[in-house]
């Protein structure tokens, strides 16, 4: 069965990048949680319609200087993680 799944994400903030990364990151953002609900499903706390006015997807610590796909894949995972919470 398929299902279908639209997830708007109007703000994202990372703080400490460089502004020139935030397409980059963004792109690698959507392409990661593309993957993640594609391969590992939807999670439960999504199967009915959610509006949530902000998700903490907790922190992590990286080298700024990574790719923005490097970047956007660790923020993607800490998204997808959270919302199966």
């Amino acid at each position: 069965m398929d299902q279908n799944i639209e997830l708007h994400i109007e703000e994202l903030v990372l703080h400490g990048f460089s502004p020139h990364q935030r397409y980059d990151i963004a792109g690698a953002v959507e392409a990661e949680l593309t993957r993640l609900f594609t391969e590992q499903g939807i999670p439960a706390s999504l199967k009915s319609a959610v509006n949530a006015p902000s998700l903490n997807a907790g922190t992590f610590n990286m080298n700024k200087e990574n790719a923005g796909k490097t970047i956007g894949n660790k923020v993607a995972g800490s998204v997808y993680k959270s919302l199966g919470k």
